[in-house]
């Protein structure tokens, strides 16, 4: 009894030893962290919802650098996102940014489209064509706002259609 008390003790410790050490492989090697080398380019964005530092910054779909900062203009109110690319890419300085999503339920990050202009951004270099998040609170309100509406509406144009019954 008391061999089979110490094998499953011996069992149960090595499965934790194995749990602890895939939890931190997961935390060092999860693709979230900043990227440190490359160019910085900055970007104004109107919104920036559910983006965060250590997000991806892609070109079609590719992993290219991440998100290293975000602040807010106190001027203009815009937010204000520092990327990080790979300095191999040589970006033309008409690209564009946008914040999109990863899915319906994905996080957010930055899509970069390249441009065709000659010149290239340099270090420190500013995207100044971008499009912000979309809500999806906002566009299922509106979806909403509008089926209730046509409802009320047709519902009111039913009932002036149908003729009143004789008396």
């Amino acid at each position: 009894m008391k061999a089979r008390s110490l094998t499953e003790v011996l069992t149960g410790a090595v499965v934790l030893v194995c749990a602890g050490a895939f939890l931190a492989y997961a935390i060092l090697h999860g693709g979230r962290s900043p990227q440190t080398d490359g160019i910085a380019l900055t970007a104004e964005f109107d919104r920036v919802d559910g983006l965060n530092q250590g997000a991806d910054v892609k070109i079609g779909g590719v992993k290219v650098g991440s998100v290293s900062d975000l602040r807010i203009d106190p001027r203009s109110f815009q937010a204000v996102v520092t990327l990080r690319v790979r300095r191999d890419l040589g970006l033309p300085i008409d690209s564009s940014a946008e914040v999109t999503s990863e899915g319906l339920l994905g996080g957010k990050y930055v899509s970069i489209v390249p441009g065709g202009a000659e010149r290239l951004l340099a270090d420190g270099g500013r995207i100044t064509e971008t499009q912000g998040s979309v809500s999806l609170e906002s566009l299922l309100g509106r979806f909403i706002f509008s089926v209730t509406q046509m409802n009320s509406g047709s519902g009111a144009a039913a009932a002036e259609a149908t003729p009143a019954p004789p008396r």
